[in-house]
């Protein structure tokens, strides 16, 4: 099992979104970085576990914890001329762009910030979510990173 960060805006689609959708599970859409692509693609498998992450907010931070609850299929909407996230590029035969499915396992009583992630920096290494200049909207975490952020929930 791999873990994995994912980020959204609050007001594109929060934890509560995702609550709300039937059986708490929904694709993950509109990614369009090929590195974050290449992760779902390659990588994710059902049953991996995911921080869920708000992002672009006052209190930017790990809201709840989701997994993964599908392989990956192709993007709809990249094949879709009417969808704002076309891509001519990409077809039914030969696609681009992918999606998981996410399923939420549980919001968080009290959000993990990014602050607080920062504060541990020696410790979490070289975690995406804080490396300079990383604005990937899906990224790996490591093991021992998971472990000790699943601690700072229970602190």
């Amino acid at each position: 099992m791999k873990h994995w960060l994912v980020k959204s805006e609050p007001e594109v689609f929060s934890i509560d979104d995702l609550a709300a959708c039937p059986g708490k599970t929904r694709y993950w859409k509109h990614v369009r970085n090929y590195q974050a692509r290449n992760f779902m693609r390659d990588d994710m498998k059902p049953g991996d576990r995911v921080f869920f992450y708000h992002s672009n907010t006052p209190l930017p931070a790990i809201v709840g914890i989701a997994e993964i609850a599908s392989d990956p299929y192709p993007d709809p909407e990249a094949t879709n001329p009417e969808s704002r996230y076309f891509d001519p590029k990409s077809d039914p035969v030969n696609p681009r762009w992918f999606l998981v499915d996410i399923k939420l396992v549980s919001k968080l009583d009290h959000p993990i910030s990014l602050k607080e992630i920062k504060e541990h920096a020696v410790i979490l290494g070289d975690l995406a979510l804080i490396r300079r200049g990383n604005r990937l909207s899906v990224m790996p975490v490591a093991d021992e990173q998971w472990d000790f952020i699943m601690s700072l929930k229970a602190a």
